[in-house]
């Protein structure tokens, strides 16, 4: 079973948190207000708890990270949620990322491949109030039965972006994906506006765990 404490403590250091990424340039109110109600603490290893709502990115299992509060938003923000969006999310990872994107409206469809966090995001999400649609398997396929997607983000470094993502795109929809090499990626903004054109915008630089094919068990 699961402990969720929620303390005063933790709540008034989200409100901090809140402050200093609205201070680095979000806007969004629906993001503020999920950035500011979900216990990111709750998604941490024990040890990292005393850093949860520093803005940093920390290491979770498998390897992994969860991803800095700020990425988390511009992220979001970047795909202009409208609700009950249809979402696939390339990564679950810990799941915070999908407990935002639920908190803001969107039907959310997640996929991991590392199996340790699948399971870990499948069993703590819904004790939280989030039911996002859980899948294991490759991310770079993404889910074309499931498909065409209003938005899709994609949590991890693409060193490309994959054909497969970009066709389960519906017209006029959105996909932020992190694009480039391990130490640096370039945030892009794909919007797919026929069947076979697609615009591109560059976002700034980020840094992201690699995104990689196949499962892991």
């Amino acid at each position: 079973m699961i402990q969720i404490e929620d303390t005063f403590r933790h709540q008034g250091m989200r409100r901090k948190l809140v402050a200093e990424i609205k201070q680095k340039g979000i806007t969004d109110e629906g993001v503020l207000d999920a950035i500011g109600s979900i216990p990111r603490h709750l998604f941490m290893d024990n040890s990292f708890i005393q850093f949860a709502y520093l803005d940093k990115a920390f290491p979770i299992a498998s390897g992994q990270t969860i991803s800095q509060p700020y990425t988390v938003a511009f992220q979001t923000q970047s795909l202009q949620i409208k609700k009950f969006d249809k979402v696939l999310e390339v990564g679950t990872g810990s799941g915070y990322q999908s407990a935002v994107l639920c908190k803001v409206g969107a039907t959310v469809y997640t996929i991991e491949r590392q199996k340790a966090l699948y399971d870990f995001a499948r069993n703590l999400l819904p004790t939280l109030g989030y039911r996002p649609h859980f899948f294991y398997g490759d991310g770079y396929l993404g889910l074309p039965t499931y498909g065409l997607f209003d938005k899709i983000i994609v949590t991890a470094g693409a060193s490309f972006v994959p054909e497969p993502l970009k066709q389960q795109l519906k017209i006029g929809g959105i996909m932020v994906i992190p694009v480039g090499k391990s130490d640096l990626q370039i945030m892009k903004i794909i919007v797919r506006v026929s069947e076979t054109e697609y615009t591109e915008e560059d976002k700034g630089g980020f840094v992201f765990v690699p995104l990689l094919t196949g499962l892991s068990d």
